[in-house]
């Protein structure tokens, strides 16, 4: 199944029903008289967020949805039945944007949020109710009203407490692997992470959703390497993760870069608490992890933790102060179990949506 976090789609809510234009017409009765019933109220578009659901590749392929038209008016003052509304599932975390995408519609953030986007029509009157004391046999009705249409855009930002930034081959991979239950891929060469990753991290009887996201180069903002598309997956993040090689050329550089970065998306990015990681601590001695150190704080990071992704040495305190920017109970702990990680490749299921 592929990874999937923009999709352009077609709404288009059901027309009511026509109205009847019907006459009486029983033995025995001398004036019959109108009897046309009201046409069905058309069927809502509903959005609904549901777990389990980490991509909107069902949307690739399932691109069109039309809720169906209410039913006919009938005689014998019998109203057309309403159609039934159309449910379209999305994950959580997903924003419903205006084609032009400059107005946010509708954002989805916990599990079982429903939002009746689109109303159907109303049904059409039949003749029945145009009969007055000067026209006693009216052959008007309304045709419905028609349903609401409009092409939207649906932009999914995964939900996770923690973000994972950094250059590429920083370790992000590694390091996830190391602290949750994600299985992202390690390479050595840049970019093995091209979708975002999520795990979940259980320490000290505490659950949180931890997300990596690809490698960022100067120059991201402006489309340079993968581009910085996937920095809107760590927007609702409460703290970052800033991860440097230590066998990088100049790490307090690639500080620079990455924060220059974040700086240039926008979106509070560069605001948001950042704990600097100094990684792979393995590949070097104690005197040039100390010496880097200095040059972090000196570029501008308030502390500096030394740890290996590969080893695990120095991972504890590191999580220990994540705990410390998170709440007592997370958003995501509740539904952390319902996490899974992003798969890169493979093919993608129908689309799971169905009318209620």
């Amino acid at each position: 199944m592929h990874f999937l976090d923009q999709a352009k789609i077609y709404l288009k809510s059901g027309g009511g029903g026509p109205g009847a234009v019907s006459f009486r017409r029983e033995k025995y009765i001398q004036y019959g008289g109108p009897d046309g019933g009201k046409g069905g109220k058309g069927g809502d578009i509903i959005f609904e967020a549901v777990g389990g659901l980490n991509t909107l590749i069902d949307f690739r392929y399932s691109q069109h949805f039309k809720a169906p038209r209410g039913g006919h008016g009938m005689g014998r003052d019998r109203t057309g039945a309403g159609a039934k509304d159309l449910v379209v599932k999305v994950p959580v975390g997903t924003q419903v944007l205006s084609e032009d995408k400059e107005e946010v519609l509708a954002d989805f953030t916990e599990v079982g949020q429903r939002i009746v986007f689109m109303e159907g029509g109303q049904g059409g009157r039949g003749n029945a109710s145009y009969k007055s004391s000067t026209n006693r046999a009216p052959r008007q009705h309304q045709p419905g009203e028609p349903g609401e249409e409009a092409w939207v855009w649906l932009r999914l930002k995964l939900l996770a407490d923690v973000g994972l930034v950094g250059l590429p081959n920083a370790g992000k991979s590694t390091f996830i692997n190391a602290v949750s239950n994600a299985q992202a891929k390690v390479g050595h060469y840049a970019f093995t992470t091209l979708v975002p990753k999520l795990g979940v991290v259980r320490h000290k009887a505490r659950e949180f959703v931890i997300a990596d996201i690809p490698g960022l180069i100067a120059g991201a903002a402006e489309g340079a390497g993968i581009g910085d598309r996937f920095l809107g997956h760590i927007e609702r993040c409460r703290v970052l993760i800033h991860l440097i090689d230590i066998s990088g050329d100049d790490p307090a550089e690639a500080m620079r870069v990455v924060a220059e970065e974040l700086e240039a998306y926008g979106a509070a990015l560069e605001d948001k608490p950042q704990l600097i990681v100094l990684n792979k601590v393995d590949l070097a001695d104690d005197e040039l992890a100390e010496g880097f150190t200095e040059e972090l704080k000196a570029a501008g990071a308030d502390e500096v933790f030394v740890i290996s992704g590969a080893s695990g040495a120095g991972i504890e305190p590191l999580l220990d102060a994540v705990l410390g920017y998170l709440p007592d109970r997370t958003s995501t702990e509740t539904k952390a179990a319902e996490v899974e990680e992003l798969p890169e490749s493979g093919d993608g299921d129908a689309g799971e949506w169905s009318p209620i």
